[in-house]
């Protein structure tokens, strides 16, 4: 599909990388399959260490859109985005933190609670103030709190997190979003408000939902579509999903959903039969981030959830986004095969 979407200039690039970076992907599915995960957080300081100075490096050498977004390194005109990387590296650091809390029995302590918001807290800000990525900083959020919820933490602690975040959505909307961010959120639910025109921040929307109406049931053909074969430069990133509707149907898409929630619905039962609350963590973890980039970037192409440049897992052309995604089915793939104890989730409940 990506050959189809950019056949139109330069195609050879672009497959290319793409290839490599599926290539490097089963690499690292391998990698993280074969280590053991305890490995990796042990190393916790100095992983914590590189996760900082990978996104703190973007204010000297990152790139972005026109939009002021600083969200990639670029080398040789290849982009590399660290938010995916560290997106995989901090499912197992917050996984293992939580999972020592829980086999403490200190998960509901006040200074657990403490340490994990802050430890969640360095990530979401950092990557919401300096590649200046909404996208990427909500997923962390969403990992986190299934994670939470998944550890077993206390109803008042979610209660008292939920009063602390309504209190500071105002300030967040007013001092750290841009308006083009804001406009953004609201433009799925109040279009004509935001962009009277259909011109403007509501246009990506519009040209991803006519492309789907336009594709039917079976697809304009392959390399055929109006919108796919577009200048258009996010028909192969934020927008796959619609061009690959366009062009191979509502059947195709449907064979996506089906197939990443399977992929969603695997990783949540070998969590719940990994026998150990670290291993289980990271499955879910891994699974909330598949499970909302997918829910979101689907959103963007009908018009239901916010532009937020969240792409496609395993789908949309980004050689990070790729990358990521197997290394973090590869740590799924670890806890299955990996010795078990006589032991399953619901007791740990």
């Amino acid at each position: 599909m990506i050959y189809s979407m950019t056949s139109s200039y330069g195609w050879a690039k672009y497959v290319v990388v793409q290839g490599f970076a599926m290539f490097l992907g089963i690499g690292a599915f391998v990698v993280f399959t074969v280590i053991d995960p305890d490995l990796i957080a042990d190393k916790w300081v100095y992983l914590t260490i590189f996760n900082v100075l990978f996104i703190v490096g973007l204010i000297f050498f990152g790139k972005g859109d026109e939009v002021g977004s600083r969200a990639w390194y670029r080398f040789a005109g290849i982009g590399v985005q660290p938010s995916e990387i560290v997106k995989v590296i901090f499912i197992v650091l917050i996984a293992k933190q939580m999972a020592t809390y829980k086999e403490q029995r200190t998960l509901n302590k006040f200074p657990s609670v403490l340490k994990l918001g802050i430890h969640w807290a360095l990530y979401f800000g950092l990557i919401t103030v300096i590649p200046n990525d909404l996208g990427s900083a909500l997923i962390f959020l969403a990992i986190f709190v299934v994670m939470l919820i998944c550890a077993g933490i206390a109803w008042y602690w979610m209660a008292a997190a939920a009063a602390v975040v309504a209190a500071m959505i105002p300030l967040f909307w007013n001092f750290f979003l841009a308006d083009y961010q804001k406009n953004r959120i609201l433009a799925p639910y109040i279009p004509d408000v935001v962009d009277p025109t259909g011109q403007g921040i509501t246009w990506q929307m519009n040209l991803c939902k006519d492309a789907l109406a336009s594709g039917r049931w079976t697809g304009v053909g392959f390399g055929e579509g109006s919108f796919s074969q577009s200048s258009y430069n996010a028909r192969h990133t934020d927008c796959v999903f619609a061009s690959i509707g366009e062009e191979l149907g509502m059947v195709a898409c449907i064979a996506i959903i089906v197939l990443l929630s399977i992929i969603i619905i695997r990783c949540c039962i070998i969590g719940v039969r990994s026998g150990s609350p670290f291993g289980m963590l990271i499955c879910f973890g891994v699974a909330t981030a598949l499970a909302f980039q997918t829910f979101i970037n689907i959103g963007m192409c009908i018009g239901i959830t916010p532009v937020i440049g969240i792409t496609l897992p395993f789908f949309s052309y980004g050689g990070s986004s790729v990358v990521a995604m197997y290394a973090a089915v590869g740590l799924v793939s670890g806890v299955k095969y990996r010795p078990k104890p006589r032991q399953n989730f619901l007791q740990y409940q």
